[in-house]
């Protein structure tokens, strides 16, 4: 980065600390901090008074701050924010924080609060947040969950409601620590009827009904569900809740009749289930619950899914095409586990909702090519188009797809059945940005017409496309294609035929690349980490990817982990390492004490430790 060579030139060539730093314009210095990341700016801190006294400046007039990318301590957490007053947006990991820090992130003009990984608090981070943060429109949190948490979770969170009277939107996703704990027992409460978004991880069922049927009778009342459902007159006014997401025991058509009664504002509905036990065919959700949601004619978003193995047995054709004649607004539909759906409900749902943007289908059992070939209707407005686990889908679906020129995110994830063909019409594409091929039975050749596309492509997913090696990433990486010029992350998980010889290519001809996925690569070595961790760019300035995925590369010996020591890999940002030599002994804990920054993942968790951070 331009700014920071600057600042290096100028310490060095002052000498004593950095004397012609501080000869510098102020304004100067200024600008050019403030083109740097956080790492960056911590990093320069340290070199003169100059520059301790510019990034406090600058860090004070900062509105929006991402402190996502690395775990900042307390004592790290003060020095960046303590003097910050025109902060309103901000975002932490909090993997090691701890009620103590509330004070410091808890500050009266945010308008938005964003925290991640939540391992060490207990309960009074609510009453800290209500106590502080008045202004507050917008809280998310991930919160680890330890058997006494639930004790004064509630009130807490009620309190909260009480200090922060300006709410509108409000995320919780709860981790259980304790495998005797339950897992759908932790939170009742009553939003007030300042939240128009809101998003629940877990909850029950019978919790759920209880939130939407109580949203309106204030902080503090609380009736019995029985009482509710059997007085309804009785009830107070709808509430103006607008987005409602909630990840559930068990989704049932009374749960979604109470929806569409109680909040008819509703435009974005995402309920997913996990069922603990085979659900009784009297309470399993429906197409009475379809037709139940065919009357909310605001909706503009609807997602239904839920986990494999379990599906939903109860909804036919004849509920979609029941929901397509009601809620003809539909911008987005996401259906996961509809195991009795065919062509014909898909087919209804691409003819009817003209303003059709995403449309996304998880383990489509029955959703075949015939679904695409008349898509004409939708073409234009399509954006982004997601067929997870389709196994009937074959190229033909991709080459009725080509036809929507507007597509910027194609997701053929699991679909084992597109081949070379396809690749042909993927290509055809002009604004292509996110394309994910993961399990496709394409080849080398296949590569090389998709080394054609015109579109500017950041991310390309090729997980466990077992018949593509080396060659084809020569074939698809060509020097003056369009997609070596905008490649930030690459999935090459799975792949037996990659060697040293395609990461290393990868590195010459990827000059955006940032995150690169290559577990489960049996054939790469200690040469492609000493490659990717010296190398330059065209200037011959050192660059780095910032995410790097070795889980179960075998190829690696223990000597490799002194490659990511400075001064390589400088912008790394997270490390997964698991199951590999490298995990062995005292290494990796050595590195963490090396480089603070660096997140380095010995579980095996996908990119960024989303799904597993509990365990960080």
């Amino acid at each position: 980065m331009e700014g920071m060579d600057l600042i290096g030139l100028a310490a060095a060539g002052g000498g004593g600390g950095g004397h012609l730093v501080e000869r510098l314009p102020q304004a100067l210095l200024l600008d050019i901090l403030s083109m740097l990341d956080m790492r960056s700016l911590y990093a320069t801190a340290p070199v003169c008074r100059a520059l301790r006294s510019s990034v406090s400046q600058v860090l004070s007039l900062l509105s929006i701050l991402d402190l996502s990318g690395f775990t900042p301590t307390t004592q790290i957490l003060n020095r960046v924010i303590s003097n910050s007053f025109g902060l309103q947006s901000l975002t932490i990991d909090c993997s090691r924080l701890d009620d103590s820090s509330v004070r410091i992130f808890a500050k009266e003009q945010l308008e938005e609060l964003v925290l991640l990984k939540c391992f060490h608090f207990s309960s009074y981070i609510f009453l800290g947040i209500g106590q502080s943060c008045s202004n507050l429109r917008v809280l998310s949190l991930e919160l680890a969950c330890k058997p006494c948490f639930a004790d004064n979770c509630n009130k807490t969170i009620q309190k909260m409601f009480r200090g922060c009277l300006h709410l509108e939107s409000l995320s919780m996703k709860f981790r259980s620590l304790s495998p005797l704990y339950g897992e759908f027992d932790i939170i009742q409460l009553h939003l007030p009827k300042t939240i128009k978004t809101f998003l629940l991880q877990p909850a029950s069922n019978k919790q759920a009904m209880e939130l939407i049927l109580n949203t309106r009778l204030g902080i503090g009342e609380n009736l019995p569900l029985e009482t509710i459902i059997h007085n309804p007159v009785s009830l107070p006014s709808h509430h103006m809740l607008q987005s409602l997401t909630l990840v559930l025991d068990a989704i049932t058509d009374e749960l979604i009749s109470t929806i569409v009664n109680r909040l008819p504002y509703l435009i974005h509905l995402s309920l997913e289930d996990n069922p603990q036990k085979k659900s009784s065919l009297s309470d399993d959700f429906s197409n009475s619950g379809l037709q139940s949601l065919s009357s909310s004619r605001k909706l503009t978003r609807l997602s239904l899914s839920r986990h494999r193995p379990n599906v939903f047995q109860r909804v036919t054709d004849v509920g979609v095409l029941v929901l397509a004649e009601g809620c003809k607004e539909l911008e987005s539909v996401r259906l996961g586990g509809f195991s009795k759906l065919t062509d014909a409900a898909y087919i209804s749902i691409l003819q009817s909702f003209r303003n059709l943007r995403r449309f996304e289908i998880i383990n489509g059992y029955f959703l075949s090519d015939l679904a695409f070939h008349d898509i004409g209707s939708v073409a234009e407005s399509l954006v982004e188009v997601v067929l997870i686990s389709c196994n009937l889908l074959t190229s033909e679906t991709a080459k009725s797809l080509s036809l929507c020129n507007n597509l910027t995110v194609l997701d053929l994830g699991g679909c084992r059945s597109i081949a070379d063909h396809g690749l042909n019409s993927i290509a055809m594409l002009p604004n292509l940005t996110l394309l994910d091929l993961s399990g496709a039975d394409i080849t080398d050749g296949g590569l090389s017409a998709l080394s054609l596309c015109s579109s500017s492509i950041d991310t390309l997913r090729l997980r466990g496309c077992k018949r593509i090696g080396d060659r084809g990433f020569r074939k698809l990486l060509r020097v003056d294609g369009a997609i070596t010029r905008t490649l930030s992350t690459l999935d090459l998980g799975y792949l037996p035929g990659v060697s040293d010889e395609t990461i290393t290519w990868i590195g010459k001809t990827c000059r955006s690349i940032t995150s690169l996925c290559i577990r489960h690569c049996f054939s790469v070595t200690d040469a492609s980490i000493n490659f990717l961790g010296s190398m330059e760019d065209a200037g011959g300035k050192r660059r780095s990817i910032k995410g790097l995925d070795l889980y179960n590369c075998s190829g690696l010996s223990i000597d490799s982990i002194k490659l990511f020591y400075q001064p390589f890999f400088q912008g790394l940002r997270w490390l997964g390492i698991g199951n590999t030599k490298l995990n062995e002994g005292r290494e990796s804990s050595e590195l963490s004490k090396e480089r603070p920054w660096l997140n380095i993942c010995v579980y095996g968790c996908e990119m960024g430790c989303k799904d597993g951070w509990f365990l960080h």
